[in-house]
Parts: C-alpha cells; sequence; structure tokens
C-alpha cells in the first residue's frame, strides 16, 4: 500500500494535536510525504467525555499524498465520545484502538449511548477489527512512582498511546523523545514522565498478544516513501500553514531590503500568523497587536505610507471590517499584503472549520469600483512561496493583494523543500522618479518616468505624486525622502497633478487606471497549467516550482503564448486534449484533493474499458447482441466519459493570461469549492461563453475524493 490514514481522537485536553503532530513528524523524518488534517471544536473546552468536546488529528502519510485521507485504515479512540463521532471517518476494514478504560456506564452515558454495548450499537462491520487497551490504567501503572498528581498522569496517556502506534508502524521513537524534551524544555520536570510513558506504549505493542500481532502482519500498512530517492540532497521539513506564511513574508522583506511590520489583531485561525511573527524579532520584524481589525489594517497602512512591508492577517469576519481601509490603499495605491484565512461563516460561524466562502467578499467587497489583485495558497507548504508572491506583486505594483489561505491549510501540516534565500525570485520594490521628460511611449500617461531605487536621485523639482512608470505604476515615494514630499489621500486625486478632484471625467480615467494597473499584474505571473493523472509534471501541490530551475522568467517576453519556452507545460496544443475529455477545475486548498479524484477517475475508467473489451469479445460469441448494441452496452456509458484532468487557480485576479484558451480545449469544465459556487460565478462573468458545471460542498470539511468522484460520474452520465 503505497499510503496509509491514521486518526487520534479524543477530548480537547487529551492532547490529540500533540500526539498527532509528533507522529507527522516522525513519519517526515523517515521520508514519508504526509498530509495533516486537525480537526478540534470551537468550544474552549466542552465537558469532558461529551459529543461536542471531540477533537481530532488526522494524517496520511506514504508517497503521492496529497490529502489527508477520507477514510481512517487506523483510529485511535480514547473515548466512547470520540468514537461514537468519527465512526463516519472509518472504512470496513479498518483498525479501531480504544481505552477501554473510558468505556464506563458513566462515559456511555456522557457520550449519548442507549447501550451497554457501544460497537453493536454503533453497527461497527465484522471487518472492522477493535483492539481495546487499557490505556488509562496502563499510564497509572507507568507513571505510579513519578510524583505527578493523578490529573496529570491520566493526561499522559496519548503518550502511552503514541508509543503503540510508533511500534505498529514501526516508528523509531527516539526522535519523538528529542520533539519532548524540546517541547518540555521550560518544564524539565515533564520530560522524564512523558519519556517514560512512551517508551513503556512502544514496548508494550512489543509484547501485546494475539491482536496487535495481526495488524503488524497485515503487509498494507508497511508503507515507505521514495519521493526523494532519486533527487538530490535537500532540506525539508514539515510545516504548517500558517507558520509557512509568515516565513515566506520574512523571505520577502529581507530580499526587498524592506521593515516587515503586521499590523493585525487576534482572530481564529488566522492568530498563528501574528504569534509566529511575533516572536522573530531576531528578523527585524515589528508586530502590532490592535485594538481591533480596522486600527490593524490601518496601522499596515501607515507602515506602507512609511515605506515598509506592510501586512494584515484576519478571517472572514475581519476582513468584512477592513474593507473600507483597504478601500483606502486602493486609492491611495499603497501596496499592502492582506493575509485572509477563511472560516466558516457568516458572523461567528464554525470560527474552526473550513470554507472558501471568501471569494467574492475578496473580489467585490468594498465600495466603489475597487480592484486589487487575489491569490489563493493551495498547500501548507506553498503557504511560503504564495505569501512571498503576495509580497512581491504588492511592493512591485503598488497595490494591495489579499492572499486566501483556509483553516484546513493554516493547521494542517506538509513536506516542505526549504529554499535558499538566493534563489526565490528577486523583488524590485516600485522606487522614485528621475527627472521626467515627455514621451510618447505610453498612450495612457502623458508623461513616462524612469524608475529609480529610493534614495538614489532627489528630485530638482516639486514632486508629482500623479507620476507613473511605463506599465501605469505611480512611484513610491515615503518620509525621510527629501524633495519627495507629497500628500496622499483617500478622496479621488487629478490624474496629472495628484490633487483633489471631483471632475466626472477625471474619475473615470482614475478608475480605469487603477483597474489597469492591476489587470497588468498579469504579465508576470505564470500561465495556467494542467495536470493530468498520467502525468504529474509539474511539481505535486507541496512544491509548485520546478527545484530545478524558477517557476517562471524574471520577466517573461510573452507569459500567455503556449508555444513561448517560458511556459511550464504546453497548454497550447490542441492534440494534447480529447473532445470528449474533462477539466476539474479548482482553487486554493482544494487542489490535493481534485488530484487524487482525477486519479481515482480515471482508475475506475481503465477498470471499465478492460471489462468492456472483455464482455464485448464474450458477445461476440453470442448471436443475442448485434455488432452495435455490443459496442453501445459498455462504450457510451464508460468511454464517453473521456480522460479527466485538473486545472488549479492559484492567481484569481487577474486570471493568468492564457485561462480562455485552456479552458475553451475541453468538453466539459466542472468547477469544485467549497462554497455554493463563488468561483464558479467569476469565471461565467470572465468568459460568458464557456459551459461551466459545479460540484460544491458547505459542510466546515475539506472536500472527500469519494464524493467528488461520485458527482463527476453523475455529470459525466448526463
Amino acid at each position: 500500500m503505497q499510503s496509509v490514514v491514521v486518526r487520534f481522537v479524543g477530548d480537547s485536553g487529551d492532547g490529540m494535536q500533540l500526539t498527532g503532530n509528533l507522529f507527522s513528524s516522525l513519519s517526515a523524518i523517515l521520508g514519508d510525504e504526509i498530509s495533516t488534517f486537525p480537526d478540534f471544536p470551537a468550544e474552549i473546552r466542552a465537558p469532558q467525555g461529551t459529543l461536542g468536546g471531540v477533537s481530532g488529528f488526522q494524517v496520511c502519510l506514504g508517497k503521492n499524498v496529497y490529502t489527508p485521507g477520507d477514510k481512517a485504515d487506523v483510529l485511535v479512540a480514547m473515548n466512547a465520545a470520540a468514537l461514537k463521532v468519527n465512526t463516519e471517518h472509518i472504512h470496513p476494514h479498518s483498525i479501531i484502538v480504544c481505552d477501554i478504560d473510558s468505556f464506563s456506564a458513566k462515559d456511555l452515558e456522557k457520550a449519548q449511548y442507549m447501550t451497554d454495548n457501544p460497537f453493536t450499537e454503533l453497527r461497527l462491520p465484522e471487518t472492522v477489527q477493535v483492539v481495546p487497551i487499557p490505556l488509562t490504567t496502563l499510564t497509572k501503572e507507568s507513571l505510579k512512582d513519578s510524583g505527578l498528581d493523578i490529573k496529570s498522569i491520566v493526561r499522559s496517556k496519548n503518550m502511552f498511546a503514541l508509543g503503540l502506534v510508533c511500534w505498529l508502524f514501526d516508528r523509531p521513537i527516539d526522535h519523538a523523545i528529542s520533539f519532548l524534551e524540546d517541547k518540555f524544555r521550560k518544564k524539565p520536570a515533564l520530560i522524564t514522565p512523558n519519556v517514560k510513558v512512551l517508551t513503556d506504549g512502544y514496548n508494550y505493542g512489543q509484547n501485546l498478544a494475539l491482536s496487535v500481532n495481526q495488524i503488524r502482519r497485515s503487509t498494507k500498512y508497511e508503507v515507505r516513501s521514495t519521493k526523494y530517492d532519486t533527487v538530490p540532497a535537500v532540506r525539508h521539513t514539515s510545516i504548517a500553514g500558517n507558520k509557512a506564511t509568515a516565513w515566506g513574508l520574512i523571505a520577502a522583506a529581507e530580499k526587498a531590503g524592506k521593515q516587515l511590520l503586521l499590523g493585525s489583531y487576534p482572530i481564529t485561525p488566522a492568530t498563528d500568523i501574528l504569534q509566529e511573527l511575533a516572536a522573530r524579532k531576531d528578523c527585524g520584524v515589528i508586530t502590532i497587536q490592535a485594538e481591533d481589525e480596522i486600527a490593524g489594517v490601518c496601522t499596515a497602512i501607515g507602515a506602507a505610507f512609511a515605506g515598509d512591508l506592510a501586512v494584515t492577517s484576519t478571517s472572514g469576519p475581519g476582513l468584512s471590517l477592513k474593507s473600507e481601509a483597504i478601500g483606502l490603499a486602493v486609492m491611495a495605491e499603497l501596496p499592502l499584503v492582506v493575509i485572509d484565512v477563511q472560516r466558516g461563516g457568516p458572523s461567528t460561524g464554525l470560527p474552526t472549520k473550513t470554507e472558501q466562502t471568501d471569494l467574492l467578499l475578496s473580489l467585490y467587497g468594498r465600495n466603489g469600483e475597487c480592484p486589487v489583485v487575489v491569490m489563493a495558497a493551495s498547500t501548507p507548504a506553498n503557504c511560503f512561496h504564495y505569501a512571498y508572491m503576495a509580497a512581491k506583486i504588492a511592493l512591485e505594483n503598488m497595490t494591495p493583494v489579499i492572499l486566501l489561505s483556509d483553516t484546513y491549510l493554516a493547521n494542517g501540516t506538509s513536506i516542505w523543500q526549504i529554499p535558499h534565500l538566493a534563489d526565490l525570485p528577486s523583488i524590485t520594490p516600485q522606487g522614485v522618479p528621475s527627472k521626467p521628460r515627455q514621451s510618447t511611449a505610453c498612450a495612457m500617461y502623458r508623461l513616462r518616468y524612469v524608475p529609480l531605487s529610493p534614495c538614489t536621485a532627489y528630485a530638482k523639482e516639486p514632486f508629482n505624486p500623479a507620476m507613473r512608470d511605463e506599465r501605469g505604476i505611480r512611484y513610491w515615494a515615503y518620509p525621510g525622502m527629501e524633495g519627495y514630499e507629497h500628500r496622499n489621500i483617500g478622496l479621488e486625486r487629478d490624474a496629472e497633478s495628484g490633487t483633489i478632484s471631483t471632475n466626472p471625467r477625471n474619475h473615470e480615467q482614475m478608475v480605469k487606471i487603477r483597474a489597469a494597473k492591476v489587470a497588468q499584474v498579469a504579465n508576470s505571473i505564470p500561465p495556467l497549467s494542467v495536470w493530468s493523472p498520467e502525468d504529474e509534471s509539474p511539481g505535486s501541490p507541496e512544491n509548485p516550482e520546478n527545484p530545478e530551475s524558477p517557476e517562471w522568467p524574471e520577466n517573461p517576453e510573452n507569459p500567455g503564448n503556449p508555444e513561448s519556452p517560458e511556459c511550464p507545460e504546453n497548454p497550447g496544443n490542441p492534440e494534447t486534449f480529447s473532445n470528449h475529455s474533462t477539466l476539474l477545475v479548482g482553487w486554493g486548498s482544494t487542489e490535493g484533493h481534485l488530484r487524487e479524484a482525477a486519479i481515482s477517475y480515471h482508475a475506475i475508467l481503465e477498470r471499465s474499458e478492460t471489462f468492456s473489451t472483455r464482455h464485448n469479445a464474450n458477445l461476440e460469441r453470442s448471436e443475442t447482441f448485434s455488432t452495435t448494441e455490443r459496442s453501445e452496452t459498455f462504450s457510451t456509458r464508460h468511454n464517453n466519459r473521456g480522460t479527466v484532468d485538473v486545472a488549479h487557480f492559484n492567481y484569481i485576479n487577474p486570471l493568468p493570461l492564457n485561462t480562455h484558451e485552456v479552458l475553451s480545449r475541453y468538453k466539459r469544465i466542472v468547477v469544485c469549492e467549497l462554497n455554493t459556487g463563488q468561483f464558479a460565478s467569476y469565471l461565467r462573468s470572465q468568459f460568458p461563453d464557456i459551459h461551466i458545471e459545479q460540484i460544491n460542498q458547505i459542510e466546515g470539511q475539506p472536500f472527500q475524493v469519494e464524493y467528488i468522484v461520485e458527482k463527476l460520474k453523475e455529470i459525466s452520465d448526463k
């Protein structure tokens, strides 16, 4: 088996997130690809043993891993409530390891069981193997001489369970011990007991009788990844999306030579970005925890006016509150990065659950004609890349950029190849002009100016804040630059002088100038590429760029030309697409799920084609069916479904230049997203001649691959 899915579940105080993270990190060290999904309630601490307080952590490990998996192969349940809540997350051949000590009559009552036999009541298939282990009793025995109080001892049973699972999957616990020593370095008294109970859990697994020995003999749990066997030695680590986002911003500030300032207000699930950056004062990062969302973004705008890389982080409710201030940044034409870690809504909604429901808010949720660049990360690891690119686009184009993440990406982890700063794309912040000269190079503007690095030359004439370069980007002068003093305001400016103007024609001209400035960003983003299950190039979602070369050239002459060697693929060749093929389209965090769905669907078609060939061969020996009937028996229903490819969008406004060209080559376009169809409606507004179908889900959970495949079959059979 290429991969296996393990799910740890228990009370919010049972340490399931720590247990899952440790096990995932161990697997990553051993060379497995990983994808994780922490799933926990919004309540700070629900009553112990109740259904509302169940917390979970799911990890898929192995090779060719794109998602945390649909169903768990191994479920580790710390109590009766956790088992009840998570029966929908197992398959008929799963293994359940449970703490039988937490299945007393009182525990069953709190978990709302109606009988005293939970396994029968839950109607678990006979093929599910239940391994009852007295985890609480064994933990108490292990730590009876530790000097800890009984409450602290019982809370350590997650480490006993981790040791057992490490034995089950041949994970040496040496690295786990190192992780524990690092975690409890400020509480050294807790290191020894946690290491002891972890070791005892591992040893218990070795000596366990028939049930676990049966598990161990099952070859389907012997997973090893070969992903890195044939590539040059590079450094990798597992990283969560919020941390990767923070590090991407730090790298961008360093590359651009700018001070990084984050003005933010704590909000789930974006707070970790604020916390991570606050801990990086050694990198020169400044963080301001403001009194509210509006103050946070206004602080960042002030930093942008002062010449810094300005960032604000939030979630959906905060993005709504920041909308007026983002409009100010658009009108003032200041570089600003807005990180929106989406969650279930509206209002307070589902604070710890995931959705993709802020897309239209990001595109249009401001008064007036107020365009901004909108991007979206697609894996925890590439949050680094797209945070970096968001900063690059903002600084080079003097525009706000909204980067969309979500709860699934923010809290999940995946393997990340640590880059060298020198290998990252260069960032050249917009500078200030030299002496203006007359030019007719740009029809939209009367003057053309030569951009220089800040403070390398000083204007001998009064600085005109309306001046722009040949791309239509205004220059960036900030306090402390002699000769470049100016006012920047939220009122409409005259296109030529930069002073306040209420002239109707001038307003329309400025609206078009600001829109054109955002639209021209399409010239510097990579073209839309198509991924096929038969050819996994270009790289995995975790590493969107080819490790041997940049994702795209610094200044591509024609990034939209599919014949150009700059393109990572050749989406412009119509011969590479089937007239009956289907294109799965997604954006943001659904990329891995769409790839796995395409792989699964492709496998179904291959099996159907094989069966069709054999069946029709048998029919040819019979006189019951005519030749036409034989050919239609299976071909019509299966073969006409065609192939399924995937096109995933990380750049949403503006869209890649070749988007229409790619979409128009497919017979069927199916947009999959965790909302009611926001990206589908956006694509329809941009390309009304393209027929688009939808697969949608709004449950506060990531897609299940099986669900996408079933819906895709329904659509294909129409």
